[in-house]
């Protein structure tokens, strides 16, 4: 496949994924209803879907383009586990962060519409800890929740997607596997695993954002090492770079 189709591809599948998961935690994660203040938004199990969701359709609609990585620390781990190639590692990483840039300032244009929205106030479901957390959380316990996330979507990534892997099914692993890091960590981080995902919204939000965006950078990306390293001790026939390298797509 011609890498600019890869590229474009992958910019669009993360623009995808931000768009969908923040976006519904901006937009619909809280609707209130009425005088008595009645919330009807989707709230964090809605929101855990919209992530999985969004990755489980760009799976299927470009996955057979680029490999459906959306996301850095899948590239990556991809790579340490030796199935995919060192030269489209920065370039997979830059189109993705440019993907979820345009994503958050879409989902920023959209929100600025609805009456009494302030960005430094309501924010674009940015990723913190501490006071940034949503329920709290220190330094610590968002860092390893970070890393053991991360190695926890990547290693069901790089099983599912394995030679002797039912490859159709990934989708729907990685989709819902998506769906449950959400449900565990949403009050801890947000949910990062996702280091472009993370980029996106704290570039257009800035502030508190951008100080903390070190964080989910560094923990997605020593969990997707962790986990391309076990999976090369455990599956090594996996690791080996194809002509046509079905074994380096994330889906």
């Amino acid at each position: 496949m011609n890498m600019s189709k890869k590229l474009i591809a992958e910019a669009i599948g993360t623009f995808w994924l931000v768009l969908g998961g923040c976006g519904s935690a901006v937009l619909a994660a809280k609707l209130i209803s009425g005088s008595d203040g009645v919330q009807l938004g989707i709230g964090l199990v809605g929101v855990s879907f919209a992530f999985g969701l969004t990755v489980l359709t760009m799976a299927y609609a470009v996955g057979h383009i680029s490999g459906g990585h959306f996301n850095p620390a899948v590239t990556i781990g991809l790579w340490v586990s030796k199935r995919f190639p060192t030269k489209e590692v920065l370039p997979y990483v830059i189109v993705q962060v440019i993907g979820a840039i345009l994503a958050a300032l879409t989902i920023w244009a959209i929100a600025s519409g609805r009456a009494g929205f302030d960005l430094k106030v309501d924010g674009l479901a940015a990723n913190g800890y501490g006071e940034n957390s949503p329920d709290g959380f220190n330094l610590t316990a968002a860092l390893i929740t970070e890393v053991v996330m991360t190695a926890g979507f990547l290693f069901v990534i790089l099983g599912t997607t394995a030679k002797k892997a039912v490859g159709a099914a990934a989708p729907m692993a990685i989709g819902f596997a998506l769906v449950l890091i959400h449900l565990i960590s949403i009050p801890v981080t947000n949910t990062s695993v996702n280091p472009a995902r993370s980029t996106g919204p704290a570039v257009v939000q800035g502030g508190w954002a951008i100080g903390q965006l070190w964080l989910f950078w560094v923990a997605p990306i020593i969990g997707a090492v962790i986990a391309g390293l076990v999976w090369r001790f455990l599956s090594p026939s996996d690791s080996v770079l194809d002509e046509e390298p079905a074994e380096a797509r994330a889906y």
